[in-house]
């Protein structure tokens, strides 16, 4: 009657039954391990009832009937959602929208649908342009741009219905492909160019792109825009003069618009550039070119030269705007011959005068020219071989469209009136004054009467500096086709092969060859059409826009030294030669550079500047009078000019100085400036002279050192007191000249007879010194304070070839103001200097056979005295 156990039957059922009340049958299903719902969500099977009727061994109990048993496993939400792959990846193009750019999976292992489903995607990264549905599809929200970005990086994240989140969030990678575009690919924008470097390849891995297009020709112009310098490029600020000279001009040009001075005044109230000889005309201003500046009578041939930069005539009404003009000073208003804009045209006028045969010829020529008034700068050059008149526009010649004939003018003897900007209205008006203003800016106006000017020295005025060029033209290739401009700052490429463009336009360069070219930006701009089989123009390239940075220079360091100091007898000021001012004067020029950095762990700092020196021209030389100005009814400065010959070089002198100038190199200057001589024919009235020398490179850029030279002219009157001061003094020791490597202690110059009284009576004073020499030792203690108050400071180079006396150089006065330390080192620096000297001298005397007068070294007496020299007459021939 009791219930004693309960089986299962299956196959390793992880469960049991046991009895809990044998009375009442009641039992308890309970599992053996734990049970998994992701191993086995459910299970089924037979459970029998047995009571307690057995005999031994179990084989006499009853069993109930069978029941089955169904047991499913409740899910728990233990796992979080993965990923299926770690990254993916997807490539669109720009400018599209996609329903679907890529579908991320996530999975979950849980056993039931509500923890193993998926929920939602979620993207974790913020703004970006991009949404993900519940599925996980990823799409783009706006249209993506290439330039913009050309990759995207997203993170997403799944969770599943119980909200549980993936433990690792997985990448999501978007790339922008570009649409095909044609276009020019692989330059850079920015193009770096430093001084010196001759032409540097403006885009060495240039291509075209076509996108397959069926491409039969390819026009290209490549153009560097430098309008904003100077004259319109990087061109020598030299003035116009010395530039003619340089291109081989005929001489006789006059400069109407030369930069402001004493002698040409006529261009001061004119607006100015700095640096560039610029004259800007805003329509108020004209200048009067003073009377003799230009002859009156021009000839039948004659050149007028300028550069022009004019824009479209302001107001409604265009009025004349005068270049130049000369017209009736007074009573009348007749203009004689003109050069002006009119309506973007440029007119030259030119009146005859009756004195030639009374007919009816040429008088106006007209020329319209884009140029004219397109706001950039250009060189204008006007031959007049009349009745032919011919324009040269930037080199290129142009003939006059219009020519209008008129009688000629009457004779009169009224003054005419030469001005630039504007033109004089001396009658016909209450009061005269300028009309026809010019607006614009003008540059080296210049006039040359008798002379007309050819091709090849235009071409040379107008040349740029700076400009595109192409590195090796014969490897360009058969099929393409190039053309320069003038200047050379637009270059046209045509050709039929894409990859023979390609390699043409990476062999395009930039060349700056001026040696101290303007810093700053130039601009590039690259424009194409490219033409297709059987369509005009089928593809649209873009423009490229880049520019050029132009480095600044090194700046050199003009110096300028020699012989700062020097006296001679008045005999020689007085002769016709007069003496050579500067006779070892130097020019050296040197730039100072930085050595690279080296890289060494203790010493990481930039090695110490180093100085090169360099050779360039100089545009000036100037010897100036400190002091009073020069008095021309006795003195002068003197230069043959056989001496400028084969040079570009002119002088000009005045009573203020003597000035060299042009377009040379520094050993031109030098040549020139040795042989530069001071004359005084009445010596007595001067005791000494100063002079100071400058000299300058580019109009004023670079300017060198200001060396000041002294001269002292030597009397008769007092030589003894300067015989006197030798023996005293050492300062009197003879100066160092180093000059091609050799040192000399005398100048020979020839003496006049005029002299030779003086040199007579110096050797007799010097006879009368020698005599009294030994007494001398003894006194010169004594005397000393008295001499050293009377003694000058500065040391002197007494030259005369009929008496030579020959100094001890071992010894050199000391200054008040100098400490004893720095006289010491002063001397020791002497008298390794002045040893070959003294050696030098005295292998002379031997050869002339001369007397000899040696001043050896005395005691060295306090610092704020001077010394003494001691006489030694062992070795005194008598």
């Amino acid at each position: 009657g009791e219930i004693c156990a309960f089986k299962i039957h299956g196959q390793e059922m992880p469960f049991e039954a046991v009895v809990l009340n044998k009375t009442s049958g009641e039992g308890r299903l309970r599992a053996r391990s734990p049970i998994d719902c992701e191993l086995q969500k459910e299970y089924t099977f037979i459970i029998q009832a047995y009571d307690c009727g057995s005999g031994p061994g179990g084989k006499n109990w009853k069993k109930s009937h069978k029941a089955v048993v169904h047991i499913q496993v409740k899910d728990v939400n233990e796992f979080s959602p993965a990923f299926k792959e770690r990254v993916y990846k997807a490539t669109v193009t720009e400018g599209k929208i996609y329903d679907s750019i890529l579908q991320v999976e996530a999975i979950d292992e849980d056993c039931s649908p509500q923890y193993s489903q998926i929920c939602n995607y979620e993207i974790v990264t913020t703004d970006v342009p991009f949404a993900i549905d519940r599925n996980g599809n990823i799409r783009n929200t706006e249209k993506l741009n290439y330039d913009k970005q050309h990759q995207y990086e997203i993170m997403v994240t799944a969770f599943d219905c119980g909200q549980k989140y993936a433990t690792e969030d997985v990448l999501v990678r978007v790339n922008v492909k570009p649409v095909c575009k044609p276009g020019w690919q692989d330059w850079n924008k920015r193009i770096e160019y430093k001084p010196g470097f001759g032409s540097i390849p403006l885009f060495p891995s240039i291509h075209l792109e076509t996108c397959d297009g069926p491409v039969s020709s390819i026009h290209t112009t490549i153009e560097l825009q430098t309008n904003y310098i100077g004259k319109g490029c990087d061109r020598e600020t030299y003035s116009e003069k010395s530039l003619q000279k340089l291109c081989g001009a005929s001489s006789g040009a006059i400069d109407l618009l030369p930069s402001p001075s004493a002698t040409t005044n006529w261009t001061a109230g004119l607006l100015m550039d700095n640096n560039d000889m610029i004259f800007k005309f805003d329509g108020k201003q004209g200048a009067k070119i003073p009377d003799g500046i230009v002859p009156k009578n021009l000839t039948d041939q004659f050149t007028i030269t300028l550069w022009m930069k004019h824009g479209p005539s302001p107001g409604l009404r265009a009025e004349k705007e005068t270049i130049l003009c000369n017209s009736d000073k007074t009573e009348m208003n007749r203009h004689h011959y003109a050069l002006y804009v009119h309506n973007c045209r440029l007119v030259f006028l030119l009146r005859k005068d009756f004195d030639q045969a009374d007919t009816f010829r040429p008088a106006e020529f007209h020329w319209k020219l884009d140029q004219i008034c397109d706001k950039e700068w250009h060189y204008y050059v006007v031959n007049v071989e009349f009745p032919v008149v011919t324009l040269y526009m930037d080199g290129t010649t142009y003939d006059p469209y219009l020519v209008t004939n008129d009688w000629p003018i009457h004779p009169s003897h009224i003054a005419m009136q030469l001005t630039v900007g504007a033109c004089w209205q001396g009658g016909e008006v209450t009061k005269p004054r300028f009309a026809q203003y010019f607006h614009g800016s003008l540059a080296s106006l210049t006039i040359r009467p008798g002379k007309i000017e050819s091709q090849k020295v235009i071409s040379c005025l107008q040349a740029c500096k700076e400009g595109l060029d192409i590195n090796s033209l014969e490897s360009l290739g058969q099929g393409i086709k190039y053309h320069f401009n003038p200047s050379q700052s637009v270059l046209v490429m045509e050709g039929d092969d894409i990859e023979n463009i390609n390699q043409a336009l990476r062999k395009v360069s930039y060349i700056n060859s001026r040696q101290f070219p303007t810093a700053g930006i130039r601009r590039l701009k690259v424009s194409s059409q490219v033409q297709c089989f059987g369509e005009d123009v089928c593809i649209s390239v873009p423009d490229i826009d880049a520019y050029v940075v132009v480095f600044q220079a090194n700046e050199p360091k003009i110096t300028i030294s020699g012989m700062d100091h020097f006296a001679r007898p008045a005999a020689q000021f007085e002769s016709e030669r007069g003496v050579v001012l500067l006779p070892d004067i130097r020019i050296v020029s040197t730039v100072t550079k930085m050595e690279h950095p080296v890289d060494l762990e203790h010493d990481r700092a930039n090695k110490p500047v180093v100085l090169e020196e360099m050779l360039h021209n100089l545009g000036f030389c100037d010897i100036l009078v400190i002091g009073a100005e020069l008095n021309p009814e006795q003195e002068c400065l003197e230069l043959d000019h056989v001496e400028l010959q084969g040079k570009h070089l002119d002088a000009t002198n005045s009573t203020s100085g003597y000035s060299i100038y042009g377009v040379d190199s520094m050993q031109s200057y030098e040549q020139v400036l040795r042989q530069v001589r001071y004359r005084n024919w009445c010596p007595s009235a001067t005791s000494d002279r100063k002079f100071r020398v400058k000299c300058s490179e580019l109009n004023g850029r670079y300017t060198s050192n200001e060396f000041n030279l002294e001269v002292n002219i030597l009397h008769s009157s007092n030589f003894m007191d300067h015989v006197n001061h030798m023996i005293v003094q050492p300062q009197f020791l003879q100066s160092v000249h180093h000059q091609e490597g050799s040192i000399s202690a005398v100048h020979n110059s020839v003496v006049p007879s005029v002299a030779t009284i003086v040199i007579i009576i110096c050797v007799s004073v010097l006879v009368f010194i020698v005599t009294l020499g030994v007494y001398r030792i003894r006194t010169a203690h004594q005397r000393r304070a008295a001499d050293s108050e009377g003694s000058k400071e500065n040391e002197m180079d007494w030259d005369d070839s009929a008496l030579t006396i020959t100094v001890n150089p071992m010894e050199k006065y000391e200054k008040p103001h100098q400490t004893e330390e720095e006289s010491e080192e002063e001397d020791i620096e002497d008298e390794e200097e002045d040893t070959t000297s003294a050696e030098s001298d005295e292998s002379e005397e031997e050869e002339e056979e001369e007397e000899e007068v040696i001043v050896q070294k005395g005691a060295k007496q306090n610092a704020t005295r001077r010394e003494q020299l001691e006489w030694d007459d062992s070795t005194l021939p008598y």
